[in-house]
């Protein structure tokens, strides 16, 4: 057994390679094989987001604070907020993030295969993010 006391591991800002606007994530787990989950605290200010992106085995997302927005491609934009679990399909594309005019955070948690946790893939367009969420 290992315990982590807070704030043993740093916050570090999310890539701009890979994020639109201010995000932040807290490191919860990452751990060491032949476990394969890795889950992290994910801050982000009004308007910041994820790219487009897939996980290899699926990615759950779960809201403590604020409201957010998820989406599939091809799928309509949905509103998120604290309490609310998302589960994405292993190679679903999606993206989600903070509301335009209220942040979000959630803990993403997310399993690896052959190492890898998730694949990077194009940034969502303003055009993509100002779409209303259906309710």
């Amino acid at each position: 057994m290992e315990i982590h006391a807070a704030g043993a591991f740093p916050t570090k800002q999310a890539p701009a390679d890979a994020f639109t606007g201010t995000v932040w994530h807290d490191p919860i787990v990452d751990a060491p094989p032949p476990a394969r989950i890795r889950a992290n605290r994910v801050t982000f200010e009004p308007g910041a987001r994820t790219a487009w992106h897939t996980h290899p085995l699926g990615q759950t997302l779960h809201v403590i604070l604020g409201v957010g927005r998820v989406q599939t491609w091809d799928g309509p934009v949905r509103e998120i907020k604290a309490g609310d679990s998302v589960w994405i399909p292993p190679g679903e594309k999606h993206w989600h993030g903070a509301a335009p005019h209220a942040g979000m955070v959630h803990i993403a948690m997310q399993e690896a295969l052959d190492g890898t946790h998730v694949t990077w893939l194009e940034h969502v367009t303003d055009e993509q993010y100002r779409v209303p969420p259906v309710t």
